[in-house]
């Protein structure tokens, strides 16, 4: 019976391997333990750069198995639309699998501060570059465990679309004295002028050269906050649409020295 599985797995890897760009395509294709047991055990598997196990119904117990993979040169691990939670987090964050990893892919997940507190606490995301955390209950509280950690030197781009930020959320990252990101993405959080403001004003984010708060409720006052931004200098790229922001204020955005400088102004 095992060699039977061990054989059908190595067939299922074998149709979806791609050797040029050493990826490794598994979403959707009814992963559970066993095959994750197998794929661990393989010797291809050292060779995987990136891993898609997207839409699997992954939980705590296949991440259980999972944490038992070798350090490999595993960059990204795409872990989308599974049922990934803070225990879940909390085991893989313990893994050697993830200490290569440079993107990492948690959308639509369940992922709150106590998953990412156990991120924040590891050493295994030195490397991180990319994170993706929308969809995930990350909340204000979420948000400040990223500000204040030390654990992701690297981390450049953000991804924090419909993960329940607020403005105190945004607050928090306005504050960070650890991260150094070049990109931030916040649509759908309800964000307002006071966000808004903050982000304007921030000296932690002045390394911004694309901001995304699409669908909040930022009005006249975070929109004149934004345009008049002394220290967004380096922004290239915002997109503001599907706020609240009335026409006139929106014209003056766009004729606003920022508005002239942006290669990238998408607000209606």
């Amino acid at each position: 019976m095992e060699e039977v599985a061990k054989s059908r797995f190595e067939q299922l890897f074998q149709e979806n391997w791609d050797p040029e760009d050493k990826s490794l395509d598994l979403e959707n294709k009814g992963v559970g333990r066993e095959e994750l047991r197998l794929l661990c055990e393989m010797e291809e598997f050292l060779s995987v750069e990136k891993l898609y196990l997207s839409a699997n119904g992954l939980g705590d117990a296949e991440m259980a198995v999972f944490a038992n993979a070798p350090a490999g040169n595993l960059s990204s691990l795409y872990l989308n639309h599974n049922k990934i939670g803070d225990e879940s987090m909390e085991i893989l964050s313990a893994s050697p699998a993830v200490q290569n990893l440079t993107c990492l892919m948690l959308e639509a997940n369940n992922v709150g501060p106590k998953g990412l507190s156990a991120m924040a606490q590891s050493r295994n995301f030195q490397k991180l570059e990319i994170l993706f955390l929308d969809s995930n209950p990350v909340g204000p509280e979420g948000a400040g465990i990223l500000a204040r950690s030390s654990a992701f030197p690297q981390l450049h781009s953000l991804h924090l679309d419909s993960a329940q930020v607020g403005d105190e959320g945004v607050l928090a990252l306005a504050g960070t004295a650890t991260l150094a990101l070049n990109k931030l993405y916040l649509c759908s959080n309800r964000i307002g002028d006071r966000g808004a403001a903050a982000l304007a004003h921030s000296e932690a984010l002045k390394t911004l050269n694309i901001l995304s708060v699409w669908r909040n409720e930022i009005r006249d006052e975070g929109g004149r906050a934004l345009a008049e931004s002394k220290t967004l200098v380096n922004l290239e790229r915002l997109y503001m649409s599907l706020n609240l922001i009335e026409k006139p204020m929106r014209k003056a955005i766009r004729a606003s020295e920022l508005g002239q400088r942006l290669k990238t102004l998408v607000m209606d």
